[in-house]
């Protein structure tokens, strides 16, 4: 994980918009979105984690959302 696709991230964030790690993968190349959800947590992000089931129905998956972001 680089700064640019942390950046990236945070820029998808800040639209309003909820992001998974497959939508992390499709749209920015970001295999570890954890990692780099860990690290803007730290950087005192205020990210919330849903827990979604998959399309299968057979597992969950995560799906972060920035709170109380003003743009």
């Amino acid at each position: 994980m680089n700064n640019t696709q942390e950046q990236q991230i945070l820029n998808h964030l800040k639209q309003g918009k909820t992001i998974s790690p497959i939508e992390a993968l499709e749209q920015y190349g970001c295999f570890r979105l954890s990692a780099a959800i860990y690290r803007l947590k730290t950087k005192g992000y205020d990210i919330t984690t849903h827990n979604e089931r998959n399309s299968s129905g057979t597992g969950t998956h995560a799906r972060y959302e920035l709170k109380e972001w003003q743009a």
